[in-house]
C-alpha cells in the first residue's frame, strides 16, 4: 500500500488505485455495479467532501453517467495516487483526447499544475476506455497563488475552437471555481466550491469572514 502524509496526501480530483476487497460497503442504498466496477477496475476519484481521519472521500464511475456513487474510501488501502498533471499526454482515439494535445501546446506557458479530469482523466490513468464522440474536456488547474483575471481570460480564450467542448476547473488552498466564471464574470462575486460546501464569494485565495 502507498504511505500516504501530507505531502502526496491526494487532492480534490486525483484518482487513486484501491484495494476492492477491502473498500467498505456504503449504506443500503448502494447499488449493485458500485461492487462490481470497482472488482472489474478498482479505481476512484478524490471528491470534495470533509471525511473522518483516516478517510478519503471519494466517487466510483460506473459505465453511464448516470452511474456515480459518492463513498468514504479507508487511506491504507490506497496502492497508487495520480494526479491530473501526470496524465497530459494522450493518444488520438476520441476528439476530446485530441483536443488535449492541442491544449497541451496552447498552454505551454503556463507554469501552474494543471491536467486532465473527468473520462479523459479515469481514461489514461486507468486504460480503460471510457472517452466517447461526444465527451468534453474537463480540465484542473491547481493555484496556490492568485491567477490575475487578464491571464485567466487568455487561458480561456486558448480553449476555444477545438474538437470537443472545454470545462476548466480553478482549485486553490481554500476552494475550487470555474475558470469561465472567475475570468468574464460581470461582478466580483463568483461561485466557490468548498470542502462544506457551494457559497458566493470574492476571493477564492482568502479566507472571507
Amino acid at each position: 500500500m502507498v504511505e500516504i502524509n501530507e505531502v502526496d496526501k491526494p487532492q480534490v480530483h486525483d484518482l487513486l488505485q484501491i484495494d476492492p476487497a477491502f473498500f467498505p460497503s456504503g449504506s443500503f442504498a448502494e447499488p449493485r455495479w458500485v461492487r462490481e466496477t470497482l472488482i472489474a477496475c478498482p479505481w476512484v476519484v478524490v471528491r470534495r467532501a470533509q471525511p473522518s481521519f483516516g478517510q478519503i472521500a471519494v466517487g466510483v464511475r460506473g459505465a453511464t453517467r448516470r452511474e456515480r456513487w459518492g463513498a468514504l474510501c479507508d487511506a491504507s488501502q490506497v496502492r497508487t495516487i495520480v494526479h491530473p498533471e501526470q496524465l497530459r499526454f494522450s493518444g488520438a482515439r476520441t476528439p476530446v483526447l485530441r483536443a488535449l494535445q492541442r491544449i497541451r501546446d496552447r498552454w505551454a506557458d503556463l507554469a501552474l499544475s494543471w491536467g486532465p479530469t473527468g473520462s479523459v482523466g479515469f481514461e489514461l490513468a486507468t486504460g480503460r476506455r471510457v472517452t466517447t464522440e461526444a465527451s468534453d474536456l474537463d480540465l484542473v488547474i491547481r493555484a496556490p497563488q492568485r491567477i490575475p483575471v487578464e491571464r485567466a481570460r487568455s487561458l480561456l480564450d486558448r480553449t476555444l475552437g477545438l474538437e470537443a467542448k472545454v470545462d476548466v476547473r480553478v482549485e486553490t488552498p481554500l476552494c475550487g471555481f470555474a475558470l469561465a466564471e472567475y475570468a468574464l464574470a460581470s461582478s466580483p462575486r463568483i461561485l466557490l466550491r468548498y470542502a462544506e460546501g457551494v457559497r458566493v464569494g470574492e476571493d477564492p485565495w482568502q479566507v472571507e469572514s
